[in-house]
């Protein structure tokens, strides 16, 4: 009987130290399933939040992004993290765990326009980069890279012909001849009756004895012509009457890159910058992609959005001259290239200049007269491609005898004749190839905002949505909550989200 009395209490204590344990277990393993619960009901909400994003700007951007404003004119952090409790509820009810949030809110959040806009610029190149590969993204850079050599030198060339004023110098020395012509002529009439001279001839009369002076034998002089086109309006040139200009103008201080935007909050440093130029080649292909230019407007405050891009004015129709002036500069230095490199054009430019200075009785202006013939000629032939390119056609990245299309001829007849000499080349260089040439010389800065601000006027049109603003779209967020489980143990957790 001793021995069985002895057992039983040593059981008996064995088996309360036992049930602790098991109590202590149980009791651990609910509490790691409460927090298991709140977590998913944490990314329950999240996902929930986050699966609201703009249909529209998803449609026809590839960018996502929650409307932090919920349709109204300010940011609405509350109602957003009221939503995403919402979606958490439902999860921390279920089990026989006794859940209940305490406290929460908004711990960290990440807006399209933060970091200077590059959200916004990482969510254009990953689509872009989903979209073309590596391989693509390598092809197009090259591309672009290829073109922008020779387009760069072009304009160059172009800029440096313009800032000689070979134009105005040919003026101030035609003014001279003219001076100097008349005086000549005074000299040869007082000198009409002069005495004979040794060889039997009088001063002031020809070498046939027939008294009459000698007149140089006309040449038809193109410069005076082309001198009159250059002073017109660039779009009246390039333009063909039949296609209408946009008479858009935006209101720059309500642009994305005018006004004082909402910022995020904690975030930003999760942002971090890509630098690359294929990120950047990319991200122009993006805006090529998605935005509208001359050939292919686009909607919102304004049609021509590359060009807005490029130029930064506030009108279609000021950023379209910006644009149609750069490539007339390009052309020009690709002409006079082309015209250089052609020795029978050469020998035609120094006939004509000689001819010219002779009949202004300077032979010496024949120098400067070429030179002005030269641009007046690369001039007028730039003014048929930079035509062609705003019609939808190509036209030759170097030119060359083949593809020449101007004679030194019927330079005088260039305005009457913009749409019957021209012709376009279906292995060159289009309008939007230019474009992207431009866009590729701006700044990353200045191409993300612009890129910014045409897009959301785009939405802001296309939807009647005068309330839509970039920097209202949330495209990360960290939620913080306190959580009472089971009226025991209270859990602090943290969860975040985001689109990239």
């Amino acid at each position: 009987m001793v021995k069985r009395g002895s057992i039983t209490v040593f059981l008996a204590l064995t088996l309360g130290l036992i049930l602790s344990l098991l109590s202590s277990g149980l009791e651990s393993v609910r509490m790691a399933a409460a927090r298991t619960q709140i977590l998913n009901g944490m990314d329950v909400g999240l996902y929930s939040l986050f699966g609201q994003y703009n249909k529209y700007l998803l449609k026809d951007y590839d960018l996502f992004a929650v409307d932090g404003a919920y349709g109204g004119k300010e940011m609405n952090l509350a109602a957003v993290y009221d939503n995403l409790e919402s979606y958490m509820e439902p999860v921390m009810d279920q089990n026989s765990q006794k859940l209940s949030v305490q406290q929460g809110g908004i711990s960290g959040y990440l807006l399209m326009t933060d970091a200077d806009g590059e959200v916004f610029y990482q969510q254009a190149v990953q689509y872009m980069k989903e979209t073309l590969g590596s391989h693509g993204a390598a092809l197009l850079l090259n591309k672009i890279r290829n073109t922008e050599r020779k387009t760069t030198e072009a304009e160059k060339k172009g800029n440096e012909l313009e800032d000689k004023g070979t134009i105005e110098s040919y003026e101030s020395e035609m003014n001279s001849a003219q001076e100097k012509s008349q005086a000549k002529l005074d000299e040869m009439t007082n000198n009409e009756q002069g005495t004979v001279d040794s060889s039997g001839f009088s001063d002031g009369t020809s070498s046939s004895g027939t008294g009459e002076r000698y007149e140089p034998e006309p040449v038809d002089n193109p410069i005076p012509a082309i001198r009159r086109i250059r002073k017109m309006g660039i779009l009246d040139l390039v333009i063909s009457p039949w296609k209408a200009i946009s008479d858009k103008k935006a209101d720059k201080e309500k642009l994305v890159s005018g006004r004082n935007l909402e910022a995020g909050f904690a975030m930003e440093d999760s942002v971090k910058a890509d630098c690359s130029i294929t990120s950047q080649a990319l991200y122009q292909q993006y805006l090529m992609e998605k935005l509208g230019n001359f050939i292919n407007p686009g909607n919102g405050d304004l049609d021509y959005q590359i060009e807005y891009i490029i130029a930064g004015k506030d009108n279609d129709e000021a950023n379209l001259k910006t644009v149609a002036n750069k490539l007339l500069r390009v052309r020009e230095g690709i002409n006079v290239a082309g015209l250089m490199a052609d020795p029978v054009k050469v020998a035609q430019v120094t006939s004509v200049a000689a001819a010219i200075a002779a009949s202004f009785l300077i032979p010496p202006a024949a120098g400067v007269i070429k030179s002005a013939l030269i641009l007046c000629w690369a001039f007028a032939e730039s003014i048929l491609d930079v035509r062609e390119l705003f019609d939808g056609g190509k036209v030759p990245l170097v030119k060359n005898a083949v593809n020449w299309q101007l004679s030194l001829q019927n330079l005088p007849a260039l305005f009457d004749s913009l749409d019957t000499i021209r012709r376009t080349d279906e292995t060159g260089v289009s309008y939007e190839d230019y474009l992207q040439v431009f866009l590729f010389s701006c700044s990353k800065a200045k191409k993300i905002d612009g890129g910014m601000d045409m897009v959301e006027t785009s939405v802001q049109e296309a939807k009647n949505w005068n309330w839509f603003q970039l920097d209202h779209c949330i495209t990360a967020m960290e939620v913080s909550a306190d959580v009472k489980a089971n009226k025991r143990k209270t859990f602090t957790v943290t969860r975040a989200y985001h689109y990239i």
